[in-house]
């Protein structure tokens, strides 16, 4: 069994909207950390609540583990770690009373690592949860995904509000999470970054279909952008050619292999962060 987590065909259409999933499909091995990118509305969320069980979706099929997705089943959903955004942990109670919460409704649940990860985040055990600030819950949430023996972490946003050296901490415990080869994680962020520093493969979405799936070694060493005039164009190889977006009187182009091109055309330098730009503004040859 290679795949903690395998997606096929999935499809979901809200009533009254035109957006959908459209025959969403991939796969998470073992020990590996995927970087899920898109924009606002581009699927992401409906992808994971899919996937979670909190959404129904409308066809498709979901494996966890070798085992269909089932929420009902308990050891299932306690082996999977959950980070949203808009997640909202009861206010009223400090952290050390939600430890106690969380061990009445976890039965894997680990008070020793959650008063770990309390510490390691430097969060106050004996303030109201309503009185932490946006990256202090995010914190707060990691530790509870990561205190009730999770084998697949699903995280939408987790570094959304935290600085940059909360943010540094967390990638560096994301990293730690997987090392035993035995869990992963899906993460998705708008800050490309934190996902290119730690991710080992990437699925870009974009309304709702899935436009590149690709390992980021991959991507980085061998795909390529760069700009170029029509006549340029016309020369590269129609299959290279991922998305292109005109500028004026020059183009620019995504490559899935830069050694192919024409002797006479030079890639960039570039980041995840361009490539996810092109390919959000784009067109598909």
């Amino acid at each position: 069994m290679s795949a903690i987590l395998e997606v096929k065909e999935l499809n979901k259409q809200y009533s009254g909207s035109a957006f959908s999933l459209k025959n969403v499909s991939f796969a998470i091995p073992y020990g590996s950390i995927v970087g899920f990118i898109g924009e606002n509305g581009a699927g992401k969320s409906t992808t994971m609540g899919s996937i979670l069980g909190t959404l129904q979706k409308d066809s498709g099929s979901i494996q966890i583990f070798g085992e269909v997705m089932d929420p009902d089943k308990v050891n299932m959903k306690e082996s999977i770690g959950v980070v949203f955004d808009d997640i909202h942990l009861p206010g009223g109670i400090t952290v050390d009373k939600l430890g106690h919460v969380f061990n009445n409704i976890y039965k894997q649940w680990n008070q020793k690592t959650f008063d770990y990860y309390i510490d390691f985040f430097s969060l106050p055990k004996n303030k109201q949860i309503s009185g932490f600030s946006r990256g202090m819950s995010m914190k707060l949430s990691v530790a509870v995904a990561l205190s009730h023996e999770a084998k697949l972490l699903i995280l939408d946003e987790a570094t959304a509000g935290l600085d940059p050296m909360g943010r540094d901490e967390l990638l560096d415990v994301l990293s730690a999470f997987v090392e035993g080869k035995e869990r992963s994680i899906l993460l998705s962020s708008h800050i490309t970054s934190d996902i290119e520093k730690i991710a080992d493969s990437l699925i870009f979405i974009k309304n709702g279909e899935i436009l590149l799936q690709v390992n980021k070694e991959t991507l980085m060493n061998q795909y390529g952008i760069l700009q170029c005039k029509q006549h340029e164009f016309d020369q590269i190889e129609q299959d290279l050619i991922i998305m292109y977006k005109k500028r004026g009187d020059e183009i620019e182009v995504l490559v899935s292999d830069r050694e192919q091109l024409p002797n006479s055309i030079q890639t960039k330098d570039f980041s995840i962060d361009d490539i996810t730009l092109l390919l959000m503004r784009g067109e598909q040859a």
